[in-house]
């Protein structure tokens, strides 16, 4: 339940209230109040409300309102916030997911990224999850979720002199952040302790309100733990395999008993990857204790409550542990549940029986759920076929692993230009109805000036910003003053402008487009039809390959003839991704088919205008239809991948020369390139239904949680 909130409020409490609810970051009128509000400009107070307003005394910031004339665009931004969070009785929800307001989900993943004020994620499968809170929220769908909150965060980048990157780490300080302390009935604060063979490891629990979805993250720097043990949710994805799999222990078993402490009873359990699979051994546990249950019986009620989504078709992206690590972390589990460690490795084995086998956790999520799916139509067939061997007495196809699409959360990612076309394009009360594709159907009427003025507009805002963030990296490192000049003139508004930013995985291939280096260079050199590109994008920092190719386009950008053409923007995070998204012309995406479990990155570019260029992998495998885009390949892999890299590499270059280039520069006699916004108009109309996270929550409510709840079944895969 929402906590009541005086009907009495000062300007200040109001404004308070507001950046205390992770609401405020997908309403953009409430954006600007916070950004209107902070006269000085500070980069980190305008993404950060709640560090802004400890700037400022209640007088100072009664002051500040009446200078800034806001006292009713906060009046009128508190009454919506009232409105939704009051009454959800007419939500999406409330009709066609009733059952689940006394069964509700709980949600568990290792990393959320809602907002860059909250640095708890790095990179898509974390900005998935918060997508996914926010729709649930917007809906109405009953959903608690559970995370680890990392006092560190995901590191800062730095791109040195050479191109090489840096990482750096600061420590978050949560007076800060829009969270609060958990707490008991009798108000004292919320901690859990995990057993292991050698000592327990305690937890307390923050709260982050997002919307009407309650978020709790799970902290081990307290008192009660010792030095070692402190660290262990310093950094996200940080330290060795005892460090992860403490964290994952601390994810699920903790996350679970979190949950039993603050009364919940959840009859729906969503493992977000595998990260979160030692949940389901806690509600096991406990199923034994209350009902008297055989281990085998309750893992079987257990089981048919849990859905789990994997997202990657990477091998080294699924967290696997020895004997001893299992055994000193999850024995005492595992004495509890009467199988021993033994039982456990089992669990986690592909083969039981098979001693050499290493326990994995997305094997443990997989025998503990009765739905899972991969996270596109391509991605459910690839880990059918990654995963058959668990199930040994189906055929592939009837391998039960379905898929539902990604996508993502419109409200956050469409720029305010595009949102108020849409509203005088589409009809009102649109964002309520974004699943529907008849809501979509309007779009084809806009007008082609409007659209194409509107994202010049995006694009400039791009432009402006890629020379700010250029210019405080060549001020840190003390460029000369002649070099930090020239960065002003860094892009050119009037030229195809294409976008690439990912994390820099070697299988994502960010290098691609400079394998025919020559090639490269005509295209960027052609004075009529000439084109730019923007990079941006974080390494793992133990992956050497992946720094080796940001450095390799870090020294390109150097070089004379790209120097203004080519840019390298440090520090990918969520604001960086949302002006990039609103600004390019084109999404550049060229993984190894098929490496790409789905991407959302391009689906967000696609709310905002731009067009996608990518090979048929991923969500574009079943998007494109050959006129919303562009399409590289034919969509088959070759088994050598020296040769799968020159034809996509090769592919890429033709649909770029044949296909890209000529559209854009492509003008009618008003410098309108009609036959361009034809394909915008049609990209955001067959597009923003399908792969928005409205739509991908309710295939969730529909395909997963119903059925786990006792409610009605639906296909998991039901679309193609």
């Amino acid at each position: 339940m929402t906590p009541a909130v005086p009907t009495q409020l000062s300007f200040g409490e109001k404004l308070n209230v507001l950046a205390h609810n992770m609401w405020w970051s997908w309403h953009p009128d409430v954006v600007s109040i916070f950004r209107d509000l902070n006269r000085v400009r500070w980069r980190q107070l305008d993404q950060n409300p709640v560090l802004l307003l400890s700037e400022y005394t209640p007088e100072q910031l009664e002051n500040r309102g009446r200078e800034a004339v806001l006292h009713s665009r906060v009046n009128y931004a508190f009454r919506r916030w009232q409105e939704y969070m009051g009454d959800s009785s007419t939500t999406w929800g409330a009709t066609h997911a009733g059952v689940l307001c006394h069964k509700p989900v709980a949600y568990f993943s290792a990393e959320f990224g809602i907002h860059e004020s909250l640095p708890n994620y790095s990179g898509g499968l974390g900005v998935l999850a918060g997508d996914h809170l926010k729709s649930a929220s917007d809906l109405g769908v009953p959903l608690v979720a559970i995370g680890l909150f990392y006092h560190e965060g995901y590191f800062s980048q730095l791109i040195d002199e050479k191109g090489w990157q840096q990482e750096v780490y600061s420590h978050v300080k949560n007076t800060q952040l829009p969270i609060r302390l958990a707490t008991l009935p009798n108000g004292d604060p919320l901690i859990v302790k995990v057993d292991t063979r050698h000592n327990p490891i305690y937890a307390q629990a923050w709260q982050v309100d997002v919307g009407r979805v309650k978020l709790y993250l799970l902290d081990v720097n307290i008192e009660q733990n010792s030095p070692e043990d402190r660290k262990l949710t310093a950094r996200l994805y940080g330290g060795d395999q005892r460090t992860r799999i403490r964290q994952e222990i601390v994810l699920g078993l903790g996350g679970a008993r979190v949950l039993t402490a603050l009364g919940y009873q959840p009859h729906v359990i969503h493992m977000n990857e595998g990260h979160s699979a030692f949940a389901p051994l806690e509600f096991i546990r406990m199923r034994m204790a209350n009902d008297s249950l055989s281990f085998d019986d309750a893992l079987r009620e257990t089981a048919s409550m849990c859905c789990f989504t994997t997202h990657t078709p990477v091998p080294a992206g699924h967290d696997r542990f020895d004997w001893g690590m299992i055994d000193e972390h999850l024995g005492p589990m595992g004495d509890q549940l009467g199988i021993g460690t033994q039982g456990l490795m089992g669990l986690g084995r592909i083969d039981p029986n098979n001693h050499n086998e290493p326990f994995c956790m997305t094997v443990i999520a997989f025998k503990c759920s009765r739905r899972a799916n991969g996270v596109s139509n391509l991605h459910g067939v690839v880990s059918r076929r990654m995963w058959a061997s668990l199930w040994p007495w189906r055929s592939e196809e009837d391998v039960p692993i379905g898929h539902i699409t990604n996508g993502v959360h419109v409200g956050s990612w469409l720029a305010p230009q595009m949102r108020t076309l849409y509203d005088r394009t589409l009809k009102e009360g649109w964002w309520r109805r974004t699943a529907d594709p008849n809501t979509w159907a309007a779009f084809e009427h806009v007008t082609p000036g409007e659209l194409w003025e509107t994202h010049q507009a995006l694009k400039n805002g791009l432009i402006t910003f890629s020379r700010q963030r250029s210019i405080t990296r060549a001020e840190r490192l003390k460029f000369p003053a002649t070099e930090v000049a020239e960065i002003q003139n860094l892009l050119d508004p009037e030229v195809l402008t294409i976008g690439f930013a990912r994390r820099f995985a070697p299988y994502k291939r960010a290098d691609l487009v400079l394998r025919d280096i020559e090639m490269f260079r005509q295209i960027i050199a052609d004075s009529k039809r000439p084109i730019q590109f923007i990079f941006a994008g974080k390494s793992h920092p133990a992956d050497n390959g992946g720094k080796s190719i940001l450095q390799r386009i870090y020294n390109l950008t150097q070089e004379a003839e790209f120097k203004g053409k080519v840019l390298l923007l440090e520090d990918y995070d969520i604001n960086l991704a949302r002006h990039l998204v609103q600004g390019v012309d084109v999404w550049l995406n060229n993984p190894r088919r098929p490496l790409e479990a789905s991407g959302t990155s391009g689906q967000k570019v696609v709310l905002n205008g731009g067009l996608n260029c990518s090979i048929l992998d991923g969500w574009w495998a079943e998007a494109f239809d050959g006129s919303n885009g562009f399409g590289i390949g034919s969509g088959t892999c070759h088994s050598n991948q020296d040769i799968l890299d020159e034809r996509d590499a090769k592919d890429l270059m033709k649909t770029l020369l044949n296909e890209v280039i000529p559209l854009y520069y492509d003008r009618d006699n008003d410098d309108l390139p009609q036959a361009w916004i034809k394909r915008m108009k049609r990209s955001i109309r067959t597009l923003g239904w399908r792969f928005n996270s409205d739509r991908m929550v309710m295939d969730y409510v529909q395909s997963a949680y119903l059925p786990a709840a006792g409610g009605v079944s639906c296909e998991m895969n039901r679309r193609a």
